[in-house]
């Protein structure tokens, strides 16, 4: 930190070319050098020297205060500076107040911010006033933040901690204070939690960290439905949500239905904010809630009336087509009456029309995807590896009576085309072999929900004949923690899905 002291000293002040000197501001320089060279003295007996607290002093001409690039600052680690010049306010030659609170402290420190650097250097009026009234533009600024924000000037480190990570960060970015600022994103990137994640994401995106906004985003894919927290669920917001189930990286466990079911779970909680219980309890009391909200509005969709419009954009983003296919869900999405009749009946006729089209194909020539069809239009799906022994199970009826069986044995995960289907009633179709394009994604979550495993596959296209077996990922010699989560993305290939790859 000595170096950053070194610097703050010698361009502490960036005057424009032709711009006359402040009045009194060679007084002023004089005056905080005199306290520094005070505290420097009283720290040196008996207590250790100015090399011990890396306060290097460089001979050389030119006087006390001549310009001397390498000459240190007396902002140290002993806090005696901190002490003197910040809590204190010895030989202040500014106040600062804001918030209810009076700071007493130093042009020469101030200008290390860009904000104050700015404010002084300019034509502004303030750069002649004693007393400046700040204005707080961020309601995420508290009192606390600000005293830490202009404390920093003074100091070589700063503890934050995390409960006040976004205050300090938002008072770090109206002082511009770039290494405050950095400091907070290494303090929200080691305590992403389910706790604070909603707010590192909304403060990150607000104040400019995009990797902290892509690790939260990233946690949040992981957690949100591996996870059962009915706080976090409070706290997404409507856009966020929106984007999280558009997300084909989404970690679903089970099917799609899933994702339709945390739905409803959390338009129960936005709206009915002051509901506690367990969260076993809260399915239930969801349930109860959407079946009065039925009878109240005497059938009318949920999504239709004035309460529901406002969760038409996240409903959209569901795969409704991969609900569907199973008669217990469908059956279910039309008791609920959440979804509009109208946007079943379309995709029920999509449907019918794919059930054709399943028998059309009669060729298994090369096929090119694009990307874009993968990632938003692929089935989701996933299951969780408890421990590392043999288990397996099933996606029956998957694209209309082609069964894929998937185990997991000897570190080993496979994939197997089954044609003996327990669940005849949605058999349609008895073609021996379909070609589908599919990526595998495997990750372990520590308590926190941080990925401690990851193992993604690429998109691979495949054909499996009747009762063929492939092996698509080889575990063997990798550092495995259980339980694993499994997130696999299935899209059935026709011809009118050919396209540049």
């Amino acid at each position: 930190m000595g170096a950053l002291g070194s610097r703050m000293l010698s361009g502490w002040w960036r005057r424009p070319s032709g711009q006359p000197s402040a009045s009194g501001e060679e007084d002023v320089v004089e005056a905080a050098m005199a306290v520094v060279d005070e505290v420097e003295e009283q720290s040196e007996e008996p207590g250790p020297s100015t090399s011990q607290l890396g306060l290097k002093r460089k001979s050389g001409t030119g006087g006390r205060h001549g310009k001397e690039p390498s000459r240190k600052r007396a902002k140290d680690s002993s806090g005696s500076v901190y002490e003197a010049l910040f809590l204190r306010g010895e030989d202040s030659d500014v106040q600062i107040c804001a918030l209810g609170g009076t700071w007493n402290l130093h042009r020469v420190y101030l200008c290390q911010s860009g904000y104050f650097a700015s404010m002084f250097s300019g034509a502004w009026r303030e750069a002649t006033m004693n007393t400046i009234e700040l204005q707080m533009p961020d309601e995420n600024i508290d009192r606390e933040a600000l005293h830490k924000a202009l404390g920093s000037l003074y100091q070589d480190s700063v503890f934050i901690p995390p409960s006040q990570v976004v205050s300090i960060l938002a008072a770090a970015s109206m002082l511009q204070l770039d290494k405050l600022i950095q400091q907070c994103g290494e303090v929200m990137k080691e305590t992403v939690s389910a706790h604070t994640v909603c707010s590192y994401y909304l403060s990150s995106e607000s104040y400019g960290l995009p990797n902290i906004k892509t690790m939260c985003f990233q946690w949040l894919l992981d957690n949100l439905m591996t996870q059962p927290n009915e706080q976090l669920l409070r706290e997404v917001t409507l856009d966020l949500m929106k984007e999280l189930i558009a997300s084909s990286e989404l970690f679903v466990m089970e099917v799609e239905m899933d994702v339709y079911t945390k739905l409803k779970q959390w338009i129960f909680l936005q709206l009915q904010p002051t509901w506690r219980g367990r969260y076993r309890a809260l399915l239930p009391a969801t349930n109860s809630w959407f079946d009065r909200s039925k009878r109240e509005s005497e059938g009318t969709p949920f999504l239709e009336t004035q309460q529901g419009r406002a969760f038409v954009p996240v409903f959209q983003q569901l795969r409704l087509a991969y609900i569907l296919w199973d008669l217990s869900a469908a059956r279910s999405i039309r008791r609920d009456a959440v979804i509009p009749a109208e946007w079943l009946n379309r995709l029920y006729r999509e449907q019918w029309r794919a059930v054709h089209q399943v028998e059309l194909i009669r060729e298994f020539a090369p096929i090119n995807v694009s990307i874009s069809a993968l990632h938003g239009n692929s089935m989701r799906c996933g299951a969780q590896l408890h421990r590392d022994e043999m288990c397996s199970w099933r996606w029956a009826g998957f694209n209309f009576g082609w069964d894929l069986v998937v185990s997991y044995a000897n570190r080993r995960i496979t994939f197997w085309c089954s044609m003996l289907n327990s669940y005849g009633g949605l058999r349609v179709s008895v073609r021996w072999q379909r070609k589908i394009a599919f990526r595998l994604r495997l990750a372990s979550l520590d308590r926190a929900g941080n990925a401690v495993f990851r193992n993604d596959t690429e998109y691979q296209i495949f054909a499996l004949k009747r009762d063929e077996e492939l092996v698509i990922v080889d575990l063997e010699n990798q550092d495995m923690v259980f339980p694993i989560y499994m997130a696999c993305n299935f899209l059935y290939l026709h011809r009118e899905q050919y396209g540049p790859q």
